[in-house]
């Protein structure tokens, strides 16, 4: 099943790479699909393939489909903490603790090897830092945005936030704040992974913390920030946390994986991220649903310079250029595109940059030729192997830049 519109189906050549691809993919790497491609500031193609329940195939997916986005939440938070920077409510070298005193209470930290985020074993301490401990009072803000804290990559903090998983989602049910309390006040206890400012190490832990200080620069809950900074000035109304509670049917949403080892259910209707979910859906890191559309839509922004972003051209400019590099090349929240091996593919421009989500999320902005391409797909309803969506999405995107291009 699938829904489509664009002028990119209008070429027998694309679609027909399409349909290749797809036969390759779907069912067997996700069984939902959703892609919005943006040239120039049209829509050029907005599509979806495949089955919301897989199993009984009643319900196709759509193109206002909502997908869980993963990590791909972190640069729409991370956008939200650079329209205060732009509005002089906060500088990108201010300290954490500034914001967030408590962060310091427990200095200095010892530094650990941290958790697997995948396998969730603890890693060896690296030998250099054996005797090494950390002032925390030395992370900045630009730190947290360019993964170069020294925070660790991830930690359990949903066991730590409440003894039990959450109820299944249900419309209207409370937020559960005290979920996050508890979680928030064990990320100010954790050790380091490493120095701050050494090296970029990818951590939720940071980008957690940054959500929270989102939230406390204005004054409310990091939903009410993100939809007041962000969301509302761009329009993007499909974009939320905990979609079924506030009101979106859960046969709206795409499900990800079945959890056997703490919700004992299928994630459907709620965040698949297990930290995201465990301090109440609500987290810098993880947790929002979107259609592609907007996804989408928010890149267009960025790669436009809408004025709606409110964020200056010099600001974009540095947010998108490299400040940091080790496991990653980072801008300001968005990651740029590597030499070799990036999910952009090959023939994206070296200029490019985007963020993925571990669920089969993407949204990738080649500025050069101001394209915008948002592939949503719920590659772990299968399970955690992430081979097939890499291919997938080189594939996909190269696919799309042969026909913008006519190659």
């Amino acid at each position: 099943m699938s829904s489509t519109t664009g002028a990119l189906l209008a070429n027998e050549g694309f679609k027909a790479g399409l349909e290749a691809l797809l036969a390759r993919h779907l069912p067997g790497s996700f069984p939902a699909l959703s892609l919005c491609v943006i040239h120039r500031g049209d829509i050029v193609m907005d599509g979806a393939w495949g089955w919301i329940d897989a199993e009984t195939r009643q319900l196709p997916v759509g193109t206002d489909t909502l997908f869980d986005l993963a990590s791909v939440t972190k640069i729409f938070v991370e956008t939200s903490f650079l329209t205060l920077v732009e509005a002089g409510k906060i500088k990108l070298h201010d300290r954490l603790v500034d914001v967030i005193p408590e962060f310091g209470q427990l200095n200095p930290r010892e530094i650990s090897g941290g958790q697997d985020p995948h396998t969730r074993r603890f890693l060896p301490i690296d030998g250099e830092y054996e005797d090494l401990s950390v002032d925390v009072s030395e992370v900045r803000f630009k730190h947290l945005l360019t993964h170069s804290s020294g925070l660790p990559p991830w930690r359990s903090v949903y066991l730590l936030a409440s003894d039990e998983a959450p109820a299944p989602p249900a419309y209207g049910s409370a937020y559960e704040e005290t979920r996050w309390r508890r979680g928030l006040a064990s990320m100010l206890r954790f050790p380091f992974a490493g120095p701050v400012g050494e090296a970029v190490r990818y951590s939720d832990i940071g980008i957690m913390l940054l959500g929270e200080a989102v939230a406390r620069l204005q004054g409310g809950r990091l939903d009410k920030a993100l939809a007041e900074l962000v969301l509302e000035p761009l329009n993007l109304r499909s974009v939320t946390y905990n979609p079924v509670q506030n009101g979106v049917a859960r046969e709206s949403t795409v499900p990800t994986e079945y959890d056997d080892a703490w919700r004992r259910r299928r994630a459907w209707g709620e965040v698949h991220d297990e930290n995201a979910c465990g301090v109440g859906g609500i987290a810098g890191h993880a947790g929002l649903f979107a259609s592609a559309r907007d996804v989408a839509a928010f890149g267009e922004a960025w790669v436009s310079g809408d004025s709606r972003l409110r964020l200056s051209a010099q600001l974009r400019k540095e947010a998108t250029s490299q400040q940091a590099s080790g496991q990653f090349r980072m801008g300001l929240g968005w990651m740029l595109k590597a030499a070799e091996g990036s999910s952009a593919g090959e023939l994206y421009s070296d200029s490019s940059y985007g963020h993925t989500g571990f669920t089969g999320t993407s949204l990738w902005v080649d500025p050069v030729r101001r394209l915008v391409t948002a592939v949503l797909s719920n590659r772990v309803f299968h399970g955690r192997d992430a081979e097939n969506i890499h291919s997938f999405r080189r594939s996909i995107h190269e696919l799309v830049v042969r026909e913008i291009e006519g190659r």
